[in-house]
């Protein structure tokens, strides 16, 4: 959505360019050649910019420092996220970074294992991707026969039964529920029988490597031609499902997921 927040960037400038202008310049001029009794008329540009300009620069302050709302388009998080889903992001979790550029000004905090973020991909710069932090800079991961090993320790797995999905989500039904025992923060993985995306990787520093909950249908780190997502391409931290919208769904908003905190 970089296109959005570049558009909201330059009418928000623009509103505030031509109101100041006004203000200092332009009002005066006004006022000067209006007689005595005369209300001088504001030109209809300059209404338009007082009247907008307020809104957009508090939805900009918002979206850019914030809270900011994304829709879920992929299967490749279930089941924690749901194909439709739409989540707000915590914009002041990994620090505040400026509109546009993603550069960081002010350092809060970083990614903890586990975490569920929303960042640009290295190799689709201009996209906004949703994984999960499995890496921290320096661990050595590794995934074999559908395990995720960190640091060389394979994570504790236990099965839920077999998976029934809804909607868009139906096509991963069949697959095998799981609880992965990532420390602090055991979650569900989907997984097949088949194994894909093995491998071994060292996170170098500044960096993190990302996996989707729904093993075998996801673009993550194992498939990226770097591998690593570098930690100025963070976006936030994903924390709250506000609407779900699913229109191959029985019901085609779920209510039952308003209100979801993302874990």
């Amino acid at each position: 959505m970089v296109w959005f927040e570049t558009v909201l960037v330059a009418l928000t400038a623009l509103s505030g360019l031509i109101w100041l202008f006004d203000k200092l310049l332009l009002a005066k001029r006004r006022k000067a050649a209006a007689g005595v009794l005369e209300e001088p008329k504001e030109p209809i540009l300059v209404d338009y910019a007082k009247a907008f300009f307020p809104v957009l620069a508090l939805v900009l302050g918002l979206r850019s420092f914030v809270a900011e709302p994304f829709r879920i388009p992929s299967s490749s998080m279930m089941p924690t996220l749901l194909t439709g889903d739409f989540i707000l992001v915590n914009k002041f979790a990994f620090g505040l970074r400026w509109p546009i550029t993603n550069k960081k000004f002010i350092d809060i905090g970083s990614p903890k294992r586990g975490d569920v973020v929303v960042f640009h991909p290295p190799h689709h710069p201009k996209e906004d991707w949703i994984k999960r932090v499995i890496g921290l800079p320096g661990d050595k991961i590794g995934y074999h026969d559908n395990k995720v090993t960190i640091n060389g320790k394979v994570l504790p797995y236990r099965s839920e039964g077999v998976y029934l999905g809804t909607g868009e989500g139906s096509r991963e039904t069949g697959s095998t529920k799981f609880t992965e025992g990532l420390p602090g923060r055991p979650h569900f993985v989907l997984e097949w029988e088949n194994v894909s995306g093995e491998g071994d990787w060292t996170v170098p520093a500044g960096h993190y490597f990302m996996m989707g909950d729904n093993r075998d249908n996801s673009e993550d780190g194992r498939f990226w031609p770097t591998h690593f997502l570098p930690e100025e391409n963070l976006r936030g931290k994903a924390f709250l499902v506000w609407m779900n919208f699913d229109r191959s769904a029985d019901h085609v908003v779920d209510v039952s997921r308003i209100g979801t905190r993302i874990h």
